[in-house]
């Protein structure tokens, strides 16, 4: 399959980053992503002034954040032409979306802060919804806003990637809980925005460069055919191809900053099929199925089934048959630090239970 690397959740200067649309794509591309997906609060604007589309040999794909009234329950919204309303709840954008033909992502839902009252957490309150396609299972600014304190304040902004350790357990124990009842895709999102310090009153520092957030938190997608990349004529079908890829879970989130995941694998097989991350399969009995892990370099893999572990092996390969219907899915982390976090393949039972 074709693997490609995207950035998910960028902020520009339509709502509160501080990019130009031109000089964001700019900077994805000196890093080597293949696309972005831009989601600037409450507005379809930028895609409107006719950004979308290949820039520096980037996919820039634009879609908006929506929140509620009380400026909580924060969602990703991709694939529509206009916006599906405001001051509405959290579960009708969700459900509008959803009938528009657009994909939404859930973005930091277990969102906390422990300090830096100023800038309060946005989580996710509203888990009566059920349209939603998934969940941001790992943000990069939210764990940084988390983690921060007065002592650890200075090494965190000089080493802002760094700092960056793993998805929070919560959000994961909640995305595995919900995979056993229907398919709930898991991205990896930014939540770049740029924004400026003034530094002792003189001058503006940039914070958190894009140039830099770029570099780690990225989400992969698998396709089965290869992008044609500057190729206008072509664009809204190949947009379509990373969003239906998104949509089906055929994809991984994966910390780049920590070590090179291309090439990273996960699925199953059995004696005549194969079957990737995303997919669902029922469970013919016990041994008749195997799931196979493959990584571009060695790594501590973990292979979870409805988030208990059930097998950890140190390498580059594991092959595991399955025993009981689940959703599994696979992690693998360089010593204490997270890299890659498939998606679930969800193996059901003759009631469609995982």
């Amino acid at each position: 399959m074709h693997e490609y690397i995207g950035a998910v959740h960028i902020h520009s200067s339509y709502s509160d980053g501080t990019g130009e649309i031109p000089d964001i794509a700019r900077a994805a591309s000196e890093v080597g992503l293949d696309f972005l997906m831009l989601s600037d609060h409450n507005s379809l604007r930028a895609k409107k002034d006719g950004h979308e589309g290949w820039r520096d040999g980037v996919a820039l794909l634009i879609g908006y954040e929506i929140n509620d009234r009380d400026d909580r329950n924060h969602y990703l919204a991709f694939g529509l032409d206009k916006e599906v309303g405001v001051r509405i709840p959290a579960r009708e954008y969700v459900r509008r979306v959803r009938e528009q033909g657009g994909i939404g992502f859930i973005a930091h839902p277990d969102e906390k802060r422990s300090s830096m009252p100023e800038h309060p957490p946005y989580p996710w309150t509203d888990w009566e919804a059920e349209d939603f396609t998934g969940i941001e299972i790992w943000n990069h600014m939210s764990e940084w806003m988390e983690g921060l304190t007065e002592e650890n304040k200075f090494q965190r902004f000089i080493h802002p990637l760094r700092s960056i350790t793993a998805p929070p357990a919560e959000t994961l124990a909640r995305w595995d809980a919900l995979s056993r009842g229907r398919r709930v895709v898991g991205i990896g999102g930014t939540d770049a925005h740029a924004h400026k310090a003034d530094v002792m009153g003189f001058f503006d520092v940039e914070v958190f460069p894009y140039k830099v957030m770029f570099k780690s938190v990225h989400t992969h997608v698998l396709l089965d055919a290869p992008l044609r990349k500057g190729d206008e004529a072509h664009f809204e079908e190949d947009k379509w191809r990373i969003y239906d890829a998104l949509r089906s879970g055929r994809c991984f989130v994966a910390n780049s900053y920590h070590a090179d995941p291309r090439g990273f694998a996960f699925y199953a097989t059995s004696a005549t099929e194969t079957w990737q991350q995303g997919d669902s399969v029922m469970f013919p009995g016990e041994g008749k199925l195997a799931l196979h892990t493959e990584l571009p370099q060695p790594a501590r893999m973990r292979l979870l089934r409805n988030g208990e572990c059930v097998r950890e092996k140190e390498g580059r390969e594991m092959t595991q048959p399955v025993h009981a219907p689940g959703a599994w899915r696979v992690e693998a982390w360089l010593e204490d630090r997270g890299w890659i976090f498939s998606n679930h393949i969800r193996i059901g039972d003759a009631d469609g239970h995982c």
